[in-house]
């Protein structure tokens, strides 16, 4: 937390006993009853159950996701998905916590930002003890209310206020569901009953297959019927769009990977040459940065391996294509290092791995360092000195020590010295995190390691290239303007039409093409038949036509009919084979008019509705115990796989009773878990209106 950390190096505590609950009541107060955002305004984006998600806010919320998230490689479409599910979520929950008068007092709040799982321990840690200063996050807490910085306030409340109010306001909520969770007995006694259950049949199979799809067509009707039918199954919350498209590719073509390789070979006497071959490769902005050490070649990555650890120290191997890049490799050197290592180690630490913030000037680890080394030199235990004063938390209760790990795994200087010194070596090395005192306690099987540069150039669409893709686009749009011109103009130039469905007005990608916002905009943006002008995506270009609107509700036979038309189809195939094929009323006689045999299933289980060699059969299965048809064939049974007609042989149970408390715990366990999906039950039957398309 920047804000905190900034006040904690100011380090101008005024009052020590002082502690958050005023703050905690300055900022409910100030902060959670006026909503939050001092940059609110009146524009909406959506609703839940009537509250409103106002743009100010979620803007706010927005770009703090993005100072957290962004370095790691969040797309920001993503962080909005994942900002608007959240909003809802709380709103949802928040309605439910109010009807159930759900709170967190002062008290607990207290104790959710001083307990040991402090959201304020990061920043509050002691870093050579690792023990959370209390009273020092108290003190900053304190001294923030006292300054009546709003926005540093506004910063801690909705970084640490807010977020600890609704994790324990949520974990109470869960917790309600899932004590309310009961078995009563006579469940238990029929799931017990159910795994016990088992039987034999005779039956006689005929399946769909042995009916050709093409003697039966579905019709729309039939479709639309189906979907009438099973309305829960196919109707949809929201309108979807599909659409069909052609690409127009600007990939690199054979000039510019000719004007790609001659690139590389104009620099392969100066790669040969070069000294400093980082210098060098950073100056020719290699796309394969430069590694300063050494691997196994069961490490590496790179094609061609077997040839380039062939290599002669100083030699140069290629070029050869590695993926998009035309590349040259440099051998660097060889040596013999262990394939794994075990050290131990002192850190004394300059920078916080976790946050990136300082802990200790440079200097002043230096000199820390170099006298943890004189005192070891001296007599000094070095357990007590790791104990004392590494800043290492994930080593430092195992005394420092990191047991045999590969080469590789640690940064560059840890791991150079680990592999290259010998076994019982100490020494100071320094990292991006700050300096180690280290000795090597042990290394396993030598093997060959080598030190290779990279120069890789990659081979990129020329201007020309670009140039003749984007013409080509704009001529089909140009021709293809409506649905009938569109397909015309694809099928005479000879050029694949795609298909993209189920496009929602909040997506930021689309199936087949790929992260593009601007395109889903203007898919909502046109009606069905409009085709859209030539719009660049990475080194292609396409050209769009909306080729349905799938309005929300039930499904349309053409959404529909994907899923559908295989069971509709099958309904009508069981139906000709039930009334052509399937005569008499033994399974003898079936067998006899449809031209199989009768065969047999033994062991079938109730909680397993399996048949061997045909698959889930549910319908079949749960016929086969059926008493009433115990010595006497059923009538013919529409399966998931064909028709069947079965005769029951036999049914029981099996031996044995079965643990009743496990069964119990296991339905017990399988209710209390159905709570999650109790969220998901939530949403679905909220009001919730969506209009984040109107603003990103």
């Amino acid at each position: 937390m920047s804000v905190i950390q900034r006040i904690r190096d100011k380090g101008a505590w005024i009052i020590f006993g002082i502690i958050a609950l005023a703050l905690i009541a300055f900022i409910l107060q100030d902060g959670v009853r006026r909503g939050g955002s001092t940059f609110s305004n009146t524009s909406t984006i959506g609703k839940v159950n009537g509250e409103k998600i106002e743009r100010g806010d979620f803007q706010d919320k927005l770009a703090a996701l993005e100072a957290q998230y962004g370095q790691q490689g969040a797309q920001r479409d993503q962080l909005i998905g994942s900002l608007w599910n959240q909003e809802v979520e709380r709103l949802v929950l928040e309605n439910e916590y109010k009807k159930l008068g759900l709170q967190v007092s002062s008290k607990e709040l207290t104790d959710i930002l001083f307990n040991e799982n402090s959201p304020l321990r990061q920043q509050f840690t002691d870093p050579k003890t690792g023990v959370f200063m209390v009273d020092n996050a108290k003190q900053a807490l304190a001294q923030l209310k006292k300054s009546k910085n709003a926005e540093q306030i506004k910063a801690v409340n909705n970084q640490l206020i807010v977020p600890a109010i609704a994790q324990s306001l949520r974990n109470k909520y869960q917790n309600i569901l899932m004590q309310a969770a009961y078995v009563p007995k006579w469940f238990i006694e029929k799931q017990m009953a159910d795994n016990n259950a088992i039987a034999s049949v005779s039956y006689v199979y005929v399946p769909y297959a042995s009916v050709s799809d093409s003697a039966l067509k579905v019709s729309d009707e039939e479709i639309s019927a189906y979907v009438s039918k099973h309305s829960k199954q196919y109707s949809k919350t929201d309108e979807t769009r599909n659409i069909s498209f052609v690409t127009f590719s600007g990939a690199p073509v054979a000039a510019d990977s000719a004007n790609a390789l001659n690139l590389v070979l104009g620099l392969k006497n100066d790669f040969a040459a070069a000294t400093d071959m980082e210098a060098f490769l950073n100056r020719e902005k290699s796309e394969l940065p430069y590694y300063n050490s050494y691997f196994s070649k069961a490490k590496m990555q790179q094609v061609n391996k077997d040839s380039l650890t062939r290599m002669a120290v100083g030699s140069v191997y290629g070029p050869y294509v590695d993926g998009s890049n035309f590349v040259l490799a440099k051998m660097i050197g060889t040596k013999q290092w262990p394939d794994s290592a075990k050290v131990r180690h002192i850190l004394v630490g300059t920078m916080d791995p976790r946050s990136g913030q300082m802990i200790r000037e440079d200097s002043t680890a230096k000199k820390l360092i170099d006298s943890i080394e004189n005192a070891i030199k001296g007599g000094a235990s070095f357990d007590a000195m790791v104990a004392k004063y590494s800043d290492d938390q994930g080593s430092k209760d195992k005394g420092g020590v990191y047991d045999y790990f590969e080469q590789g795994k640690m940064m560059l200087p840890f791991n150079d010295f680990a592999f290259d010194k010998s076994i019982g070596s100490k020494g100071v090395v320094k990292t991006d995190f700050g300096y180690h005192y280290m000795e090597v306690l042990g290394q396993k099987n030598p093997t060959p390691v080598y030190k290779i540069a990279y120069l890789a150039k990659p081979i990129i669409a020329s201007n020309e290239t670009l140039e003749s893709a984007r013409t080509a686009a704009a001529q089909f749009a140009v021709s293809g303007k409506d649905a009938k011109k569109f397909n015309a103009t694809a099928l005479s130039s000879h050029v694949p039409v795609l298909s993209a469905n189920d496009i929602k007005e909040n997506d930021f990608s689309v199936m087949g093409i790929g992260q593009n916002r601007q395109l889903v905009r203007w898919v909502y943006d046109h009606s069905a038949g409009d085709v859209s002008d030539p719009l660049e995506m990475g080194d292609n270009y396409i050209v769009a036509m909306v080729s349905a609107v799938n309005k929300a509700g039930l499904m349309s036979a053409a959404e529909a009919r994907p899923t559908v038309e295989s069971i509709v189809r099958n309904e009508k195939k069981a139906k000709q084979i039930i009334e052509t094929k399937f005569k008499g009323n033994t399974l003898e006689a079936y067998a006899s008019s449809t031209g199989t045999a009768v065969l047999r299933a033994d062991s079938l289980a109730f909680s397993a509705p399996f048949i061997a060699g045909v698959g889930a059969e549910p319908k079949v299965v749960g016929a086969a115990f059926n008493k009433a048809l115990a010595g006497k064939a059923s009538a013919p049974i529409e399966g998931s796989t064909g028709v069947f007609a079965v005769k029951v042989e036999s049914n029981g149970a099996k031996p044995g009773t079965g643990d009743v408390a496990s069964v119990k715990q296991g339905l017990l366990q399988t209710a209390k878990m159905s709570s999650y999906r109790g969220l998901e039950a939530l949403k679905k039957a909220a009001n919730i209106k969506d209009y984040r398309a109107k603003f990103f």
